[in-house]
């Protein structure tokens, strides 16, 4: 985190916590709706790829590049500069994935580890930066560790001999799911702030 966040009033950090709160249980939610429809789109496919679910593929990325642009807007320094490189970097995947898309499940595998790895090492950063702001961020940065792991395990497979777009299923879907314990914690360290006496835990 920048030293300015420091010197921040405790109204202005609440106000960025609470609005960090909204962002992250949204874009965990839709992560997760993403990966149920993703799941049954592309249950059945392992050569080429419809457009259906080219579709879906060149909008995951879409769904970080909107979060990132919303969340740089109350970040300053560093952490602005990662999470705008993230979105431009999310921006050229999703077009990559659509033009992926119109190849091969091989071909989509590649591109999406290469963001995926990507995306995942600029999660981490922005975590390990905001941590005197928003808490320690422990879902955040399991799910930035888990994306660059996820992001090789993929560009492994797409060498193989049947790669599988269902692999990208788990990726959401537990990314989701860290977005959503992440805002749940957050929500816990607001109250705690507000209520000192609160005999309610540290949200670490």
């Amino acid at each position: 985190m920048n030293s300015t966040a420091t010197e921040t009033s405790p109204v202005s950090n609440d106000s960025t916590a609470r609005s960090k709160l909204q962002l992250f249980l949204i874009r965990g939610l839709v992560a997760v709706v993403w990966a149920i429809v993703f799941a049954a789109a592309s249950h059945s496919i392992t050569g080429s790829v419809t457009v259906g679910v080219g579709a879906l593929l060149a909008l995951y990325p879409l769904i970080d590049v909107v979060g990132s642009v919303i969340d740089a807007r109350s970040q300053q320094g560093s952490a602005r500069r990662v999470l705008l490189a993230g979105s431009a970097v999310s921006t050229i995947a999703a077009v990559a994935l659509g033009v992926a898309a119109t190849g091969t499940v091989a071909n989509v595998l590649a591109v999406f580890g290469v963001w995926a790895a990507i995306s995942g090492a600029a999660q981490l950063i922005v975590a390990l930066r905001r941590r005197a702001q928003l808490g320690n961020q422990w879902p955040l940065l399991i799910a930035g560790s888990f994306s660059i792991l996820a992001g090789v395990v993929y560009l492994m497979l797409s060498a193989g001999a049947n790669p599988r777009l269902r692999l990208l299923v788990l990726y959401a879907a537990t990314g989701g799911v860290e977005f959503v314990v992440q805002a749940w914690l957050l929500a816990r360290r607001r109250r705690r702030l507000a209520d000192p006496a609160s005999p309610m835990l540290s949200a670490s």
